[in-house]
Formats: C-alpha cells, sequence, structure tokens
C-alpha cells in the first residue's frame, strides 16, 4: 500500500519544511498539509492542504479517511516561551492533540505517528554536558512538562496497545526559510537577521549560555529517517536524543563576524535566560546513531554561510 502522509502543523517552523520534502519524496497528492491557518505559498500551491484543528479529534478522523492517510506527522505544538505565557493554552494543545492521533492509531486507522519531543523534557537536576538518554527529567516549563508527559504516553499507548509511534528530543533548530516560533533557542534565527539588516543584534540570553542546535536540513533529514527505518530498529519509544552542534551566543556572534567584521552583539537576557539554564548544553545521542544510523551532516561553520547566503 502507498504512503499517504498527514501533517498537522504544516504552517510552523519545522512543518513547512517537512511537508516540501515529503512531497519531493512522495509526490505531491500523497503529502497532505493541515494547520489552522494557512501555510507559505509553496506548501499551499504543491499540493493538497486543509484548514484543520490539532485540537478537534472528529475533524482529524474526518481528514484521515478522506484521504486515506497511513502516517501521521505531528508538528502542531504551542513552544516554550510563547506556552509560558499562556500556560494552560499551551498544555491544552499540545496534550489534546497528541492523544487525538495516538487514537487514531490504536484504533487502528493510522498506521504510524511521528510525534517531537525537545530537549525541553529535560532540567536543572537533569546532567548538563552529554546528556545521556535516560536520565532525570524535571522540566521547569509548561512546554517541557507537556513534552516529557507525551514521550511517558507515546511509550504507553505502544506497549499496551502496540501504537506505532516514534520520536526525537530535538534541540533548538535553525533556519533561513521560516521565521522564529517563540521558542527559546530562537536567537540563533534573529541574529542573523539582524546581523544582515541592522549589523547588529541585542541577545535576550548572555554570551556564555551553550545549548545543543541542529540546522533545519539534518533535522528533517532525522525525522524522516526514524520513520523509514523498520520497526524492530526502533527500540525506544519514549523518544530519542539527538545533536549535531553546542555553541552559545558569543561563539555564533563571533561566526558570523568572520562573514560580516561589523557586526556587534549585546546582550539583555530576559525571562527566556532562566529556561535556557534549564537545559542541557550538550546531549549524548548514541543511542540513536546506534539504533537507527542517525547522523548530522551540518557544523557551525557550514551553518553560518549557508544562513547568511540565502538570507542576504
Amino acid at each position: 500500500m502507498e504512503k499517504r502522509i498527514l501533517i498537522i502543523g504544516a504552517s510552523g517552523q519545522i512543518g513547512n519544511e517537512l511537508t516540501m520534502y515529503l512531497r519531493n519524496m512522495y509526490s505531491n497528492k500523497n503529502v497532505i498539509a493541515s494547520d489552522l491557518r494557512e501555510a507559505s505559498s509553496l506548501v499551499m500551491e504543491s499540493g493538497p492542504f486543509e484548514i484543520l484543528d490539532a485540537m478537534d479529534a472528529k475533524a482529524i478522523e474526518k481528514t484521515v479517511l478522506k484521504h486515506n492517510i497511513t502516517d501521521v506527522y505531528l508538528m502542531a505544538a504551542m513552544l516554550s516561551a510563547t506556552a509560558e505565557k499562556y500556560p494552560i493554552k499551551g498544555w491544552e494543545l499540545n496534550m489534546s492533540s497528541l492523544f487525538n492521533v495516538l487514537n487514531l492509531a490504536k484504533d487502528k486507522k493510522i498506521e504510524k505517528v511521528f510525534w517531537p519531543s525537545s530537549i525541553a523534557v529535560f532540567g536543572p537536576t537533569t546532567p548538563k554536558t552529554n546528556t545521556p538518554q535516560g536520565t532525570i527529567m524535571e522540566p521547569t516549563t509548561v512546554y517541557g512538562i507537556s513534552k516529557q508527559t507525551g514521550e511517558r504516553w507515546c511509550e504507553y499507548y505502544h506497549k499496551r496497545y502496540g501504537v506505532d509511534v516514534r520520536s526525537i528530543r530535538y534541540p533548538g533548530l535553525i533556519s533561513y526559510k521560516t521565521p522564529p516560533g517563540g521558542g527559546t533557542t530562537d536567537y540563533a534565527i534573529e541574529i542573523f537577521h539582524k546581523a544582515l539588516k541592522e549589523k547588529k543584534y541585542t541577545c535576550f540570553l548572555n554570551a556564555q549560555t551553550t545549548l545543543p542546535m541542529m540546522f533545519m536540513d539534518d533535522a528533517i533529514h532525522a525525522t524522516v529517517n526514524i520513520m523509514l527505518a523498520p520497526s524492530h530498529k526502533i527500540k525506544i519509544r519514549n523518544a530519542y536524543n539527538l545533536a549535531a552542534l553546542s555553541f552559545n551566543p558569543q561563539e555564533l556572534a563571533a561566526n558570523i563576524q568572520k562573514h560580516i567584521p561589523d557586526f556587534t552583539i549585546e546582550y539583555k537576557p530576559d525571562f527566556r535566560q532562566a529556561i535556557a539554564d534549564s537545559w542541557p548544553a550538550s546531549i549524548d545521542d548514541a543511542t540513536a546513531r546506534e539504533d537507527w544510523g542517525w547522523e548530522h551532516r551540518i557544523d557551525l561553520d557550514m551553518m553560518t554561510k549557508i544562513m547568511i547566503d540565502n538570507l542576504k
């Protein structure tokens, strides 16, 4: 049976690029994009698009049956900084959307689910460097609490009902194609826009805040590859650690200055500093590399050059 894919949250930072990548793989007609609001013209014009609320279980089921969907990528979520402003809304969106999709898989209406977790599942008590796959998780943000809870439910649905659900813990993601989406790691996108436009940037984190990061192309490859892996290779059904780069704002600024010598940065940490301080500085993703062959391709120098060349 051919793959028929539904992407929920196709207008978001990852959803947008994932949609186009999967349409190249499986043909435009077989990848149905959906979101509460219209997506980029590229997504809207290249294949089917549905206006869909991730919290509306009946509407999702109707869309799944209408398009004979086999796989769902649930990319809709309220991110860390935004969810801190609207905690109950963030919790409700992040949790109810997951149950809506897991229940469709439990009832055998779809075959496979991808649900993204995040480094936000970790907290101040987690080991900061080379954070292990299995470790202490005491998240301090609504986003992190919802992702940690989601991981437990994914594992439960797999063990109890045999649901084929797959997940990775995304680090901060960097892309030139979509604007920042309300995450704590978004300084690493904003900085490029400001460097090119104004030659200066005021960072909302301090100079030494090292965080795990990844260029979007690597994140998309990881997302697609974990879904392509044979089921027996996916040994972890909560979420896999995933890593590529770790850097701080000062190191990123120095890298940008190689291309834009008169670029300057200053630091005015805000409420996002406390969120960043609760997260790891680097991640051990040996399990993902071993189980399903994950490997990243893009380092800090390459990423900086790609961002500047494309945003120009």
